[in-house]
């Protein structure tokens, strides 16, 4: 896989397509999940493992509530097809308005989708 070019960019706009892709469209969840990750894709998010199947699952009450998101990627890097990224997401739905800070570790294929996922997220108090 060639470099990154810009990692903070590309990992900012694989959050924000992925997002919009799932939550302004009704094609299948399956199909939108496949486009940004590969078949074989694990991703960990706080100790909880997801599999294509399990994040297809996931998807379906994010279409559901339609929340906005905001990635704000602060810095990222890259080495071959890895990206690590320090980011802010800021979500707002029907019930609450959420701020977490993410920290994201992941494995790419060459056409830019998701082999390997894992996040620490903490949840930012309001002020």
């Amino acid at each position: 896989m060639e470099p990154f070019t810009d990692p903070k960019k590309f990992i900012a706009d694989f959050h924000r397509s992925f997002h919009d892709d799932l939550v302004n469209s009704d094609e299948d969840a399956g199909v939108i999940v496949d486009r940004y990750h590969t078949p074989d894709i694990v991703q960990i998010a706080d100790g909880h493992r997801m599999d294509r199947d399990k994040l297809i699952e996931h998807a379906r009450p994010v279409r559901k509530n339609r929340p906005t998101g905001r990635w704000e990627v602060h810095e990222a890097v890259a080495n071959g097809d890895r990206i690590a990224a320090r980011s802010t997401l800021r979500v707002t739905n029907r019930k609450r308005d959420l701020t977490l800070e993410v920290y994201f570790f992941g494995q790419f294929t060459q056409d830019g989708r998701m082999r390997r996922g894992n996040m620490l997220t903490r949840t930012v108090p309001e002020t």
